[in-house]
């Protein structure tokens, strides 16, 4: 396989599924602009006839978002940011603490622990987010020897990849970004990855079309990469299977199962639950409309309006604090007194109609309601957080198999690193170890110990077991040792012993 020689940019079968992630991709941003455009309702400031069809178009225009603005008002429509907080939770529970790599060979694990440094956490989290948002990312070492000493893993996200899966595995990937855009001319730099190699390059055509192949110099971004590349645009990673992974949200994906290299790709947190956002911002923006419609307002006689000059109207200072008497006969028409017109606010019919949709919104995500504080902040036990907020932990636990690409990734950041920066290190696929997603607080766990220990049900290796579940055999035997010589439980009893008759 090569780089493209041109033709259609992206792929169709590629710009269907990005069609769909752009949808996803406006409720994660949150961006009333981006959702207006998407459905419509700011193209056309009157009535469409699509609002009067049925099928797809029309139930997609029928949406609030999809409503036009009527003619003369200003658009008033509120947006919740719940599908934000949604994929920043699921990387919070998958990443708060990053899973532990290890390695047999000694020298690789010193070195494979500089490299997962503070900012490959950063990383994980950034691309557990968006992978929620739109179903996949993909992961990738990268490197420059002018910028560092050692290379790092860089996200791409899943709407600027074009994917090749075989027998359910990703067997290619082309990633790309366009670097200009002027005068209708778009500047696109395609990165391919193969089994053993990267391949590059620098793509002058439109915005529909991918062009005629420009050499890498002609950009300032990808000039570094000429004195990189061999005649063929390559760069050998000397890996067996690809540089880059791709990592999915969760699997089956129920809306490309029945297409055709579309199906591998991984189902987005907020697939599915698009109307149901959507009646979430139509119901905050209706409550909002009544408080603007019932603020307080009163109505005056006209005769005690202040005059503004000729043409210029009548009006009336409310911090007024006296009036002077009004000598005049009244007018017909005119109220008796300064009347208060103030209408009533439904708060609560508003309030529980978006907690049944914010209840149904994150259950049909996968997530308890308590993970996103609904319950209130009052002190809990591992146990107890669990118990309520199972479901959130399921959908962890289920995601956390779905990332197990992640070690091949850090294969692939040891390959760069031996091959580009010599540190001759061991190429090896190392183990993960994933933290606890809740840990217990340490009173709680002291309790429990002491009470065991008071009523002689657990010995002191059991103990140190329960506090300590991540030490090693050799720790915990260490550990009993210096709390039996400083506590004297060391030495032999002698009524078991035999010492004393």
């Amino acid at each position: 396989m090569s780089l493209p020689a041109g033709g259609p940019w992206p792929p169709p079968l590629t710009e269907t599924v990005l069609a769909r992630m752009s949808v996803w991709d406006a409720w994660y941003t949150g961006d009333p602009d981006r959702l207006a455009s998407i459905y419509g309702s700011t193209m056309v400031p009157a009535a469409r006839p699509s609002q009067y069809r049925g099928g797809i178009v029309g139930t997609v225009a029928r949406w609030f978002w999809g409503r036009p603005t009527p003619a003369g008002e200003q658009r008033s429509k509120l947006h919740v940011p719940l599908a934000s907080d949604i994929c920043q939770t699921s990387a919070d529970l998958l990443f708060s603490e990053p899973p532990v790599a290890t390695v047999e060979d000694e020298r690789t694990q010193q070195r494979l622990d500089e490299l997962l440094d503070e900012g490959v956490h950063a990383t994980l989290l950034e691309a557990a987010e968006v992978c929620a948002a739109l179903g996949g990312v993909y992961l990738r070492p990268a490197w420059d020897t002018e910028l560092a000493d050692r290379p790092w893993l860089s996200v791409v996200h899943a709407d600027a990849a074009v994917p090749e899966f075989r027998w359910g595995q990703l067997a290619a990937v082309t990633f790309w970004e366009e670097l200009r855009a002027e005068g209708g001319i778009v500047l696109r730099h395609l990165e391919r990855h193969e089994p053993g190699m990267i391949l590059h390059g620098l793509y002058e055509g439109t915005r529909e079309d991918l062009g005629r192949m420009v050499p890498l110099t002609e950009h300032e971004a990808t000039a570094p990469l000429a004195t990189e590349v061999d005649e063929n645009g390559a760069i050998y990673t000397g890996l067996d299977g690809l540089a880059a992974v791709y990592v999915p949200n969760m699997r089956p994906n129920r809306r490309w199962r029945s297409i055709r290299g579309a199906a591998q790709l991984g189902r987005s947190d907020l697939d599915g639950i698009e109307p149901l956002l959507d009646a979430l911002d139509e119901v905050y923006s209706s409550w909002m409309r009544e408080i603007q419609l019932g603020k307080a307002r009163i109505v005056v006689p006209r005769s005690y309006l202040d005059s503004n000059g000729p043409g210029q109207g009548a009006s009336f200072d409310p911090d007024r604090a006296v009036y002077e008497d009004v000598n005049a006969l009244p007018r017909p028409g005119d109220p008796a007194a300064i009347t208060p017109v103030q209408f009533a606010i439904r708060v609560a019919e508003h309030r529980d109609t978006a907690a049944d949709l914010v209840e149904q919104i994150l259950r049909t995500a996968g997530y308890s309601t308590q993970t996103f504080g609904r319950t209130g902040d009052a002190a809990a036990t591992a146990t107890e957080v669990v118990a309520r907020e199972r479901r959130s932990y399921l959908t962890r636990d289920k995601k956390v198999i779905y990332w197990s690409p992640l070690a091949d990734a850090y294969r692939a950041l040891l390959a760069v690193d031996a091959a580009v920066f010599r540190s001759g290190v061991q190429v090896v696929r190392p183990a993960l170890e994933w933290p606890d997603a809740v840990s217990e607080d340490p009173s709680s766990l002291a309790n429990t110990a002491n009470v065991l220990r008071q009523a002689e049900a657990a010995s002191t290796e059991t103990l140190v077991r329960m506090v300590h579940p991540d030490w090693e055999d050799a720790q915990v035997q260490a550990e009993v040792e210096r709390i039996q010589g400083e506590t004297g439980r060391a030495v032999p009893d002698p009524m078991q012993d035999g010492l004393l008759p």
